[in-house]
């Protein structure tokens, strides 16, 4: 499951509700494609602004939707016991492993984060997916931090939010972890733009935000990465520079939900309020730009 490429579709809103023929059409696009898994619910999927019953929701529709395709889904909130209720809902939706970064309003130490997950992986029956998003939580995970959890009761994966631009420095990192990490405790690598080098210098699984909207290109990408196919993998990723460029001015959230409302997959607006997709000079330049990339499609 935590293996190969791991797509991420949005959670599409209206009016604050989910809209759940787009979603459905979503999770049907990824499982047409054949992914390896579906993260139903990571921050393309705009956990954090969902309802307790809202994640239940559209969890349960991944995975009646996904037929034999794994589904994971976020269990992260601020407040502990929430995480281990979402963790129940999950469970009883039929997922097959949850993702969980330390969300926290007041900054957290390593000890607690420690005893944050030891806690929580007691209560677990499916795998767990530790998520290092340091963007979102102002949260750095050491490496030596993550090897002890990786020890835990059911961890299944580290998702790492970055690696160094430095070839052996990247190697040399992702090496120290996977041969120190428990057993079967796989590496994976987000962040769109840099995860084909990620594959390529011995991660095991992207979560993409890309392979939710793009599943067969994103697939390509990553069986030509982890095959060490140096050239056709520099080609599939170089020609997603112009979408990088997007992601790097705006995130790859709004830039993703951008590209499903003018693709018409799911309604404008389609985030959570007070989130916006791109208007204007930057919109119209990304419908440009997505009549360039028209082989994604």
């Amino acid at each position: 499951m935590f293996k190969g490429l791991c797509a991420f579709p949005l959670t599409p809103l209206t009016e604050g509700e989910i809209e759940e023929k787009s979603f459905i059409s979503l999770i049907e696009n990824l499982v047409a494609a054949g992914v390896d898994a579906i993260g139903a619910l990571g921050s393309t999927g705009s956990y954090a602004y969902l309802t307790r019953e809202q994640r239940y929701q559209a969890t349960k529709l991944a995975v009646s939707t996904a037929a034999n395709i794994p589904v994971i889904t976020s269990i992260g909130h601020v407040r502990f016991e929430e995480v281990v209720r979402l963790a129940e809902d999950a469970q009883k939706a039929g997922v097959s492993g949850v993702l969980l970064a330390p969300l926290s309003y007041q900054p957290l130490s390593t000890d607690e984060v420690f005893r944050f997950y030891e806690r929580i992986s007691a209560e677990l029956s499916v795998p767990l997916c530790i998520y290092d998003n340091p963007a979102t939580t102002k949260f750095e995970f050491t490496d030596e931090l993550l090897i002890a959890l990786s020890a835990l009761n059911q961890v299944g994966s580290i998702k790492l939010s970055e690696i160094p631009d430095n070839r052996e420095l990247a190697l040399q990192r992702i090496d120290n972890l996977k041969t120190r990490v428990a057993k079967g405790v796989t590496i994976g690598i987000s962040g769109d733009a840099q995860s084909a080098n990620g594959l390529m210098w011995g991660c095991d699984v992207w979560y993409s935000v890309i392979g939710g909207m793009f599943p067969h290109y994103s697939l390509a990408l990553t069986q030509a990465a982890l095959s060490q196919d140096e050239r056709k993998t520099h080609k599939l990723n170089s020609d997603l520079n112009p979408l990088w460029a997007f992601y790097h001015r705006h995130g790859s959230l709004c830039v993703i939900a951008t590209v499903a409302e003018i693709m018409g997959v799911v309604a404008s607006p389609c985030l959570p309020f007070p989130l916006q997709t791109l208007t204007g000079e930057e919109r119209a330049s990304l419908v440009q730009t997505l009549k360039q990339l028209d082989f994604l499609l």
